[in-house]
């Protein structure tokens, strides 16, 4: 093996190597791992090379290759990056019914738009091997511990029904706005906003206590937020 490959094979199974994500701008950082999305979904994880990346991001490779060691921490990233937009929805908002409502609709939102990221995470995740795996593993299990924070303060809140099942409340609901990236079309017959609305109303509907769903009704008259 020659040292190039000697140290590639190192950092992909480097957890340290895997954390190294050198500080690199907002708008760059979303155009390098759209890109790298891209070509994963087209052309598989295991075949697209970092030189390829860089090219679709009209980049140096040894630019590319300094913020991001390897293609692993590249998919590492993308789950940052989406746990992040997603989970920022609830910020400022004190309306634990509410935050719940923004959360879901942001993981809409980045399943739809962000298709071959949405595609390659739920996906190509099962490419990695060795310390790999094992952050995204860890990332996705802190993402869907905060699902359940955010869950278990609604049950605490006294606002859900009792014979709820929290966990596999999560799991279902999860399980199906991911697959909404399979089906949707933009211009098709249900818009993003009606996908997203019909979600939360049979959400909401099935999951709050009669008490809570009146009083969120009342708060928003229409029975959907407009924020």
């Amino acid at each position: 093996m020659n040292s190039a490959a000697e140290k590639s094979g190192a950092e992909n199974d480097n957890p340290a190597a895997l954390k190294r994500v050198r500080r690199i701008e907002p708008m760059d950082r979303e155009r390098v791992l759209d890109a790298a999305a891209k070509l994963f979904r087209e052309q598989g994880f295991e075949k697209t090379t970092l030189k390829e990346i860089a090219q679709a991001c009209d980049m140096l490779p040894g630019s590319l290759h300094y913020r991001y060691p390897s293609k692993e921490s590249l998919l590492i990233d993308m789950m940052r990056l989406g746990m992040s937009r997603i989970m920022s929805a609830a910020v400022g908002v004190d309306d634990p019914v509410e935050q719940v409502r923004r959360v879901l609709l942001a993981h809409l939102k980045i399943v739809v738009t962000g298709s071959d990221t949405v595609y390659v995470l739920l996906f190509d995740w099962r490419s990695l091997k060795g310390h790999a795996r094992d952050e995204l593993i860890t990332l996705r299990d802190a993402y869907e511990s905060q699902w359940m924070k955010l869950l278990k303060h609604l049950r605490k809140q006294g606002l859900v029904r009792a014979d709820i099942d929290l966990h596999l409340l999560r799991l279902i609901a999860l399980g199906a706005i991911n697959w909404v990236s399979t089906w949707y079309s933009a211009g098709g017959r249900y818009s993003l906003d009606d996908i997203g609305n019909f979600i939360w109303q049979i959400t909401r509907d099935a999951v709050l206590t009669p008490e809570a769903r009146a009083n969120y009704l009342a708060r928003h008259s229409d029975g959907v937020s407009t924020a």
